[in-house]
């Protein structure tokens, strides 16, 4: 029996679907065989340029920029199926934000944490949020989520930010089942994909297990799955093969940490505090607006 590909795609005419980081790699893959389907793609970018040949609607959006995340999710209207939160960076040096943020964790989490947040109102369907297997190895310190206090490591930045997403993820579920909201959160990871992502990484793992790595093709598929199929909250899709790390998308299980339901409810309150989001968002306002299933 063959496993599932993106010719399997139901037909998502009437759809709108939200991507972070879409001019290239798995992101635009993503977005091409979404656009295929029928659904009407909307690339959120940090360079519009690069993305200019694609035949989607390409808007500007750097989302390690807070007060961009804002402006971009306060000039959004109508409603909107599936957000994906693809955009990231891995194993980058340290640098900082215009708010003065880790970028590697500004760009991978604190952004798609604020933009998912501020968007719920136009959600009626599901959020994707890009993670990784690395997660399992991720440290997330609650005391020090912006990489002040310690010495930065940028794999290590990197691990914790997949982390945190895989948290996340978990605490969005519960908060939107609490509300009663049809909207789901879900996740996706690529295993180890061949992307301008990680080709430049210190570790070069690419070049040395790329028996075990996918193509942009193949590595976008559990996001495809993710956002497509009749999957339960908080799923965790990646691809089913041994590790995670190849095969047909599958669900799968985050690591212990990425499951504990304690430590999730406590980076969002930490996130909220940093982020200045427990006032700019307003949890409680925006659950109570969540518009249902179409």
């Amino acid at each position: 029996m063959t496993g599932w590909t993106a010719s399997q795609l139901p037909d998502l005419t009437g759809k709108t679907v939200l991507i972070t980081g879409g001019g290239r790699g798995l992101g635009l893959v993503t977005a091409r065989e979404l656009g295929r389907a029928g659904a009407r793609v909307v690339l959120a970018v940090r360079d519009v340029s690069g993305a200019r040949s694609v035949d989607f609607d390409v808007r500007r959006l750097d989302v390690a920029d807070l007060d961009a995340v804002r402006d971009f999710a306060g000039s959004w209207s109508g409603a909107l199926d599936v957000l994906i939160n693809n955009a990231g960076v891995m194993d980058i040096p340290a640098s900082r934000t215009a708010q003065g943020l880790d970028v590697q964790t500004a760009t991978n989490y604190f952004g798609p944490y604020v933009l998912t947040n501020l968007l719920l109102p136009h959600l009626t369907d599901r959020v994707v949020t890009v993670t990784s297997q690395l997660h399992r190895t991720g440290k997330v310190s609650l005391d020090d989520l912006d990489w002040r206090s310690r010495r930065y490591s940028r794999m290590g930045a990197y691990e914790a930010s997949k982390l945190a997403v895989v948290q996340f993820s978990l605490e969005l579920q519960r908060r939107l089942e609490a509300a009663g909201s049809p909207v789901r959160s879900v996740l996706a990871h690529p295993g180890i994909a061949r992307t301008a992502l990680a080709a430049h990484s210190r570790s070069n793992v690419i070049n040395r297990l790329r028996f075990l790595t996918n193509d942009a093709e193949q590595g976008a598929r559990p996001i495809l799955y993710a956002a497509t199929q009749d999957v339960p909250g908080n799923a965790y899709v990646g691809p089913g093969g041994f590790g995670g790390l190849k095969g047909y998308p599958a669900l799968g299980r985050p690591s212990k940490a990425g499951r504990d339901t304690a430590a999730a409810a406590a980076l969002w309150a930490a996130t909220a505090t940093l982020t200045d989001a427990g006032q700019r968002v307003g949890w409680t306002t925006a659950a109570s607006r969540i518009r249902p299933s179409r």
